[in-house]
């Protein structure tokens, strides 16, 4: 009896630590897992923060690079590579004149 093909693909990767390597020279290292996001599939990068941990959902498509490596290297690159949090957009108050159209 053989294996079902779609069986096989379906199965979820392990989680690997890794160096993930971007277009536009961004460098990012965590814990890296397959998922699947609006019907496409996505990395995970659970990226170690002290106690808590930064998510990105990265597109295959923005990836240049991945090294697999241990928790313990994984875990101090990360403390270089730290993402920049988000930021809320500053927006001028509705009582303020802006410009006219």
């Amino acid at each position: 009896m053989t294996a079902d093909p779609a069986s096989a693909t379906s199965a979820p990767s392990p989680a690997m630590w890794a160096i993930v390597e971007l277009f536009g020279h961004v460098r990012r290292a965590g814990l890296l897992t397959e998922v699947e996001l609006a019907g496409a599939g996505f990395l995970r990068l659970d990226i170690p923060d002290g106690e808590h941990m930064i998510t990105q959902m990265i597109s295959s498509k923005a990836i240049y690079a991945i090294t697999p490596t241990t928790e313990q290297l994984a875990r101090a690159a990360a403390g270089r590579w730290r993402p920049e949090p988000v930021r809320p957009w500053e927006l001028e108050s509705a009582d303020q004149d802006g410009p006219e159209f």
